[in-house]
């Protein structure tokens, strides 16, 4: 038996504790939730209904986490997955499940966490699926450790449950297939690099129309609808262009065109949403934090050539000071980052009072802690739609509709 790690707490179950366990449901994070006797463990990589025999590697305040070692019955769910690292590489959690079960544990995050987070109890739409559910990914940033050993370089991405350990990744199944044929000669270009000539990074291989690029400062195209869209190959573009026309039409639409005359795009970045609404608009108007994001807006309607565009480079938490004079009724479309909306931000949108507003995000979470905000100022949700950007992953797209 292993020794027990230094500083582990040793209640309720001492270290490398073995238990049957019966699973009952599934995490946001993608871990199954088990009791024994009331205390809570998180196992990963299980379905519910499934009963496992589980090893406990780690004793928390409220709950412990433990490994799975054997499935004793198994889930209808469960299917066999299709990268053979599974359960090592960290980068997906769902490949050994059905993907129709997939779709609904995700409407279910979407559905708890408004609940839960924003005291909103929200009728959530069907998840809109992938057109495709593997070689979907047309971006992929492959880690590499410092090359003291050529032949031993791991180049991939880090191991389930670290922050530091690399798992070697020759192939990766949910990256497009132009990406998984010029994978073998970037690891190839790293390893024949001198020993010890860095200290390790990213890179970077991402499909586009001009073909795999690997080159972060080089200006790419992406084509969604009618439009072509640039920006550098490095910068921040959704990746799964399947379902990202499909995800675009929703957005414009939910903006209701025939109601609004002007359109505003906070966090605009490269004027995906603005520029795809612009012919449905009298005006639409984008704001970006970024130079660049703000140049390849700019960039972006010329080369569209539309001239009903207008963008200002500046904090999203002051755009409201410079369209005070857009045209009424209008909408606001807000894409955040992670983190989403400050709260400097929030206050000015509410006060802008913008007759729709469309909130994308890739954090159901603080998508709900958010509008629990805009709710208590009077906005009303019409609809709730998620859309599944990333499959065989826990995460999830979600487009919020709310009007005043």
């Amino acid at each position: 038996m292993l020794p027990q790690p230094k500083g582990f707490r040793d209640h309720p179950y001492p270290y490398h504790h073995e238990i049957n366990l019966q699973i009952e449901s599934v995490t946001n994070l993608g871990l199954g939730i088990a009791r024994d006797n009331g205390w809570v463990i998180q196992v990963p990589f299980v379905l519910p209904g499934e009963m496992i025999r589980a090893r406990i590697f780690r004793n928390h305040k409220n709950y412990s986490d433990a490994d799975c070692m054997e499935v004793l019955e198994y889930s209808p769910d469960r299917i066999e997955p299709r990268c053979d690292l599974f359960g090592i590489c960290g980068g997906c959690q769902y490949q050994s499940v059905e993907y129709k079960t997939q779709l609904a544990w995700k409407k279910k995050q979407v559905e708890d966490s408004f609940l839960r987070i924003g005291g909103l109890s929200v009728d959530v739409n069907q998840v809109v699926a992938s057109p495709k559910v593997y070689g979907y990914r047309s971006k992929l940033t492959p880690h590499y450790e410092k090359n003291k050993d050529p032949q031993n370089q791991k180049i991939g991405f880090l191991r389930y449950g670290t922050r530091k350990v690399l798992v070697d990744v020759p192939s990766c199944p949910i990256a497009t297939d132009s990406i998984n044929q010029e994978l073998p000669s970037r690891r190839e270009e790293m390893r024949s690099k001198p020993v010890g000539e860095k200290r390790g990074g990213t890179l970077l291989l991402r499909e586009t129309l001009e073909g795999v690029v690997s080159n972060p400062k080089e200006t790419v195209s992406e084509k969604v609808g009618g439009l072509v869209f640039q920006f550098k190959a490095g910068e921040f573009f959704q990746n799964n262009p399947f379902i990202l026309p499909t995800l675009v039409d929703h957005v414009v639409g939910q903006a209701k065109p025939e109601e609004n005359e002007s359109l505003i795009d906070a966090y605009c970045g490269g004027g995906l949403f603005s520029l795809s609404a612009a012919k449905h608009f009298k005006k639409v108007f984008g704001v970006e934090i970024s130079k660049d994001g703000f140049e390849g807006a700019l960039r972006n309607a010329k080369l569209n050539q539309i001239r009903n565009a207008e963008f200002f480079l500046g904090d999203a938490s002051s755009i409201f000071s410079e369209l005070e004079n857009v045209p009424r009724p209008c909408s606001l479309i807000v894409d955040p980052p992670r983190r989403g909306c400050d709260s400097t931000f929030l206050s000015q949108a509410i006060a802008f009072r913008p007759q729709r507003i469309i909130y994308v995000s890739c954090d159901p979470a603080t998508q709900a802690r958010d509008a629990k905000i805009l709710v208590e100022q009077g906005y009303q949700i019409l609809d709730v739609q998620p859309f599944d950007l990333f499959p065989q992953t826990r995460h999830i797209e979600n487009v919020l509709t709310l009007e005043i």
